[in-house]
């Protein structure tokens, strides 16, 4: 099979005929593998590792000229250096002085969808076309976070709802229009839509049910019927223990949860089987919080047979480590993710 004929065929319940496999990275990551396979594209290396990798499709940003590490939405990020690895970190938030939704409107400039130009995505879907293809992302309360700044962003969902409302259905209707030109740049073509929000900690949802009913399951709702309508699957990232929630999100239209991280409270993965197996599909679950960066080479084999073992029984799993690999993660570990996946994975 194909990587896309994989995807597609796990996802609906079909027999492929292996697990098909993801790669989730840091930047360090990716260097660390083109230097060890001496190669000058990442591509190259996925189909060395026998990945089954979605192409992720971005339209060219033709809008107004943007000071350095800004995104449309006026947010400035700057490389962080944590000493393993350089993150890009929020430095500014664009909409922490505003007091009112009058006063917002009024000194705030909202992206606009005319913005992107998305005549050349045919061209970069060409030779790819055996792939699986990613359309954009739709997470409008992480964008919220980065223009209010974190500790007033939640703040607000107790305290100034209606802003927290009007601003969210600015950041929804244009990751709206984002997907839907995806979709009429490339009907029918697209695997999957990412849906998302981060819901989880390490323990317990990082909201109250009350607050993620009321916040964010509405416009996932309507960002998943776009997404369904086109054709595509949803996959639904939220990371940590979101046990609790994983309900509400398969009743609105989850097809796909990422990244499965079953270290936290709750989503030890056979209870994941047991209680969601039949109604979604697994994708991740290969921890790199611990077993990846700090296991030997045979966790990491016996990890990766646990996961097929316990996730893929019946099918319904994507092997994928549970969110990026870190830059302090041995190479022979992650060779150990994937040839032990390509080796094991075959039905």
């Amino acid at each position: 099979m194909t990587p896309r004929e994989r995807w597609m065929a796990t996802c609906t319940r079909q027999k492929p005929d292996r697990v098909p496999m993801d790669y989730w990275a840091t930047p360090e990551v990716d260097q660390m593998l083109l230097r060890h396979f001496r190669c000058d594209d990442l591509w190259q290396v996925i189909e060395r590792l026998h990945i089954d990798r979605p192409l992720d499709l971005v339209p060219d940003y033709v809008g107004p000229p943007r000071p350095p590490g800004a995104n449309d939405f006026g947010i400035i990020y700057r490389k962080v250096d944590y000493g393993t690895g350089v993150y890009d970190e929020a430095v500014s938030h664009p909409l922490a002085k505003f007091r009112s939704i009058a006063e917002l409107e009024a000194g705030y400039m909202w992206p606009k969808p005319d913005w992107y130009d998305y005549s050349r995505l045919g061209s970069v879907v060409a030779g790819k076309e055996e792939y699986p293809f990613e359309g954009p992302i739709s997470e409008p309360f992480y964008l919220y976070k980065d223009l209010r700044g974190m500790e007033q962003s939640f703040v607000d969902l107790a305290e100034n709802p209606e802003f927290v409302h009007h601003c969210l259905e600015k950041i929804f209707a244009h990751e709206y229009q984002r997907i839907l030109r995806t979709f009429e740049a490339l009907p029918g073509r697209i695997t999957y839509v990412f849906v998302a929000e981060d819901l989880g900690a390490q323990d317990d949802l990082l909201y109250s049910l009350r607050h993620i009913r009321e916040y964010f399951l509405p416009r996932m709702k309507r960002m998943m019927k776009l997404v369904h309508d086109g054709g595509a699957l949803v996959m639904t990232h939220s990371d940590g223990a979101i046990h609790r929630v994983i309900p509400d999100l398969i009743a609105i239209g989850m097809d796909v949860l990422n990244p499965v991280q079953w270290r936290c409270a709750g989503m030890e993965r056979a209870g994941l089987k047991r209680d969601f197996g039949g109604q979604i599909i697994f994708h991740g679950g290969v921890d790199n919080q611990q077993t990846l960066p700090f296991g030997s080479v045979d966790d990491v084999r016996q990890e990766v047979r646990n996961n097929l073992r316990i996730l893929g029984a019946g099918g319904g799993y994507i092997l994928a480590p549970c969110h990026n690999i870190q830059g302090i993660t041995p190479i022979t570990n992650i060779l150990a993710l994937y040839e032990t996946g390509y080796q094991d994975g075959w039905r």
